[in-house]
């Protein structure tokens, strides 16, 4: 049914879950085994994370694992905080999401309360095996800083500039970079852009300062600090720049396209450079020392894909002013309309500490409206580029709604002001402090093509 009321859906949005949903019933097996039932759920969706490198605070790679941890496991799938994938799914699906389903929760549970027997061991699958370093495997080109960067712990946000540089034989083509962060803790957020040196022009960009305290405006004194200029007085003095290479958010992995979606050619001569790196604030002072890693691809990119944000910093307004008075709960709104044709990949909502929820959607001139994303319950520490099954057609007229609510409350428990004070947005460098707020959709997509809605967007950095 095509919602034509935005403003009722907004009610529904704010006022959701009043209502219970009746339990579905299971008919669990009599035994429930670790080799049978327990193992094919954990490696799934709880492994990826749960090893030496990653997020997770203590590995799920055996049988012993498990067993050690599992009242926690027990109590936060049963809570669902973990697996984290705070998009609602029954909302929208997307690719490769981590979401136990009701029976998984169940076998987790009867499992742990009959005393976690194993079954038979010569049937239990393997482990699954991670490179290390990685999320995906193995990368072609492994990037590392020229010189850890210095943080202090001063219990402030720290904006930096920080450049890799690097130098390859030959032109290659990529097909994505992943961005590793030593200081997991820290780092908030990061924005990469590659820079292409013409090799019959003088340079030496591996010469300079590796990092710098974000310059704002003076961005040309940055570049000559840091070594990024040509150095043969001609113009231009800097080089050509692709904008947004290279991203990361808490919890963020970058998306994976097949060989014919994305990608960017990598220069011989280059720099992948970071413009605004934030790291929240840190107690004790620190070295970062995060990598990147590169995955080529074999073919020029066929569908260049493109990105753009709604929001804060982006192309649309903020309905009402993104302002937020203490003990207040508020919605906000911002919309954009659609020139042509297009597919949408993925999205990415963003807020701060005191978001509460956030609602995507589009409104074609005819049709039903299509959904893009549901967040019930915000969570500041994991913030995913949501990537959907197949590419979601949106017609040239379609309006793009958001809305996001924030709870500036004491009630709320990631509130960082006691007693609570006006948040909005800052300015400039100020809307990205952790305790500012911002209120971002941003989106990836590719001029729409028929027959795109069938294009598989699941596993494809096998």
């Amino acid at each position: 049914m095509r919602l034509k009321i935005p403003a009722l859906l907004l009610l529904f949005f704010i006022f959701s879950n009043c209502t219970e949903n009746k339990k579905q019933e299971f008919t669990l097996p009599s035994t429930i085994t670790w080799s049978e039932h327990i193992a094919p759920v954990i490696f799934k969706n709880c492994s990826p994370c749960h090893r030496p490198g990653e997020a997770g605070p203590f590995t799920l790679l055996s049988y012993a694992d498990v067993v050690k941890n599992i009242n926690k496991i027990k109590f936060v799938t049963q809570t669902k905080f973990m697996p984290p994938w705070p998009a609602d799914p029954n909302y929208v699906h997307f690719a490769d999401e981590r979401v136990l389903s009701e029976n998984d929760i169940a076998l987790i549970k009867k499992w742990a309360e009959d005393k976690m027997p194993r079954g038979d061991s010569l049937k239990e699958p393997a482990a699954p095996i991670f490179y290390s370093g990685s999320f995906f495997g193995k990368p072609d080109m492994v990037i590392k800083i020229q010189k850890p960067v210095q943080l202090k712990g001063n219990g402030t946000d720290a904006f930096l500039m920080i450049k890799y540089p690097f130098q390859i034989p030959e032109e290659k083509f990529v097909q994505y970079v992943e961005f590793v962060p030593d200081q997991r803790k820290l780092i908030h957020h990061v924005n990469g852009h590659l820079l292409s040196y013409d090799p019959n022009r003088k340079f030496n960009y591996f010469a300079g300062e590796s990092s710098l305290a974000d310059a704002r405006d003076n961005f040309k004194d940055a570049y000559q600090k840091m070594g990024l200029t040509y150095t043969d007085d001609k113009k231009p003095e800097l080089p050509s720049l692709l904008p947004n290479v290279v991203y990361y958010l808490p919890g963020y992995h970058p998306p994976v396209y097949n060989e014919d979606i994305g990608g960017f050619k990598l220069p011989k001569n280059g720099v992948f450079f970071f413009k605004n790196v934030h790291y929240g604030p840190s107690k004790e002072d620190c070295l970062d020392s995060s990598y990147l890693n590169v995955f080529f691809r074999k073919s020029p990119p066929k569908r260049p894909v493109f990105e753009t944000q709604m929001g804060t910093f982006g192309i649309s307004k903020i309905e009402p002013e993104l302002i937020i008075p203490p003990n207040e709960i508020k919605t906000f709104h911002t919309q954009v309309t659609i020139q042509s044709d297009i597919s949408i990949l993925s999205v990415n909502p963003h807020m701060h500490l005191i978001g509460k929820k956030i609602l995507a959607y589009a409104l074609p001139p005819q049709g039903d409206t299509i959904k893009l994303v549901k967040i019930n319950k915000w969570d500041f520490r994991w913030q995913y580029y949501y990537t959907y099954n197949n590419p979601v057609k949106i017609p040239k007229g379609s309006t793009i709604h958001v809305y996001g609510t924030y709870d500036n409350t004491a009630k709320n428990p990631f509130n960082p002001f006691h007693p609570p004070r006006q948040i909005d947005q800052g300015v400039g460098n100020e809307s990205m402090q952790t305790t500012e707020e911002m209120f971002q959709f941003i989106f990836t997509y590719m001029p729409y093509k028929d027959g795109d809605e069938k294009i598989s967007l699941r596993n494809n950095f096998d």
